[in-house]
């Protein structure tokens, strides 16, 4: 109902059971309601559907009423979301404290490495921890990258680090609790794309694997030696490890990383319901994929023999493929490897270059890059051009087209 709403119009009133909106025909979006009960509120609608409480009649006079309404409509016509005006600022947290709240929070339902990415994150810029989000500068992070080229960190590392803050403020301000990223000017230094791949030689390869052969054979041979004393003392023997394929998991874990090009994540969390021997096929789960997406390996004649001697040995069919002592998933290896590397000569490699060692032969060997793409479980192509040189064939056909 429209009405030319006054102080005296406001008292005199009557209360009709009925909940009636009276809107006043001077400013447009003053409302009067009143309720069935007899209780009169003043409200301001600014747009259809759209109202805010302005307060009770009886405590809030129609001038009041009249001046709070204009407020709203004035700035609603200037493209100020009233309601939005209306609400408490957020209070903007320390980088420290929204590293260890909310960003956790989404870290551990997103990230897989999340415990070492908020570490690194606490790491890399310790200094600006105690720093409101808003307050944290591009010139802070300028003057942090000086600092970090001071002491000899790579452009590589550095970029990854800037990379990592302007993606955990990037979530602040989806959440806004930022406006908008501080940060969003800084640039990542320029760096050399086609970074040298580190892939094992013919005679590295052989070394490699005739190291761990010796590996083998030398812990059959200790086994061989314990069980002589013991038997000697008539002691329980301990299992024959010449009657297994393998004396550990060392040897079908690197083996396997050679011929799948799989992380090696991926292994520890390998289960034998996703490996079909009898199709050759192993298949890499998007719960446990970096990329979040299945991908599915073909497996050549060393990779299924070493798969099917594991499987008859562990006598596992379900569960995962390795396991430590406790029956838990398997995550330690940097000792073994490190040592089997040292008797094997081999320096400058690391485990994740066995995966580089996998691409790089496929590449030689004539396989194009977009099935080597798909083998590796690449979101990004530009990824696997870092093994583009590797088949310089292909760019010698091409700028002979100009001899003809």
């Amino acid at each position: 109902m429209r009405v030319a709403l006054t102080r005296d119009f406001v008292k005199k009133i009557a209360v009709t059971g009925k909940q009636i909106d009276y809107r006043d025909t001077r400013l447009k979006g003053l409302v009067l309601r009143v309720t069935p009960s007899g209780v009169k509120s003043w409200y301001c609608e600014y747009a259809r559907g759209k109202r805010i409480w302005l307060g009770r009649a009886d405590a809030v006079g129609y001038s009041e009423a009249n001046d709070a309404a204009q407020a709203i409509m004035s700035d609603f016509y200037r493209g100020i979301d009233p309601a939005e005006a209306r609400k408490p600022p957020i209070e903007v947290p320390t980088l420290e404290a929204f590293l260890d709240g909310d960003y956790a929070t989404w870290a551990r339902a997103n990230q897989r490495a999340h415990v070492q990415n908020l570490a690194r994150l606490k790491t890399a810029f310790k200094g600006l921890l105690s720093r409101k989000l808003d307050a944290v500068t591009a010139l802070d992070i300028e003057r942090w990258r000086g600092g970090q080229v001071e002491r000899g960190l790579s452009h590589e590392t550095i970029n990854r680090d800037i990379s990592s803050i302007k993606a955990c403020l990037n979530r602040a301000v989806d959440w806004e609790v930022l406006d908008r990223n501080p940060l969003e000017k800084v640039k990542k230094a320029r760096t050399d794309d086609r970074i040298k791949v580190r892939y094992l030689t013919e005679v590295e390869e052989n070394r490699l694997r005739t190291a761990l052969d010796a590996r083998e054979e030398r812990r059959r041979s200790e086994r061989d030696s314990a069980n002589a004393w013991r038997k000697s003392r008539e002691h329980e023997l301990l299992p024959d490890l010449r009657d297994v394929a393998f004396t550990d998991h060392l040897k079908p874990l690197v083996l396997l990383s050679i011929n799948t090009g799989a992380r090696r994540g991926e292994l520890f969390d390998l289960c034998w319901e996703n490996v079909d021997i009898d199709r050759r096929i192993l298949t890499v789960s998007g719960a446990t994929a970096k990329s979040k997406r299945t991908r599915h390996i073909p497996l050549n004649r060393e990779a299924t023999v070493v798969l099917a001697s594991w499987r008859k040995q562990t006598g596992r069919r379900e569960g995962l493929l390795f396991v430590n002592d406790d029956g838990n998933r398997f995550d330690r290896v940097n000792t073994s490897w490190r040592r089997l590397l040292k008797n094997a000569a081999i320096t400058d490699f690391r485990w994740h270059d066995m995966r580089h060692h996998f691409a790089s032969k496929l590449v030689m060997g004539g396989v194009d890059l977009n099935t080597v793409r798909e083998l590796l479980g690449h979101s990004d192509y530009s990824m696997t051009l870092r093994y583009a040189h590797l088949a310089p064939e292909h760019k010698l056909k091409a700028v002979e087209v100009l001899d003809r």
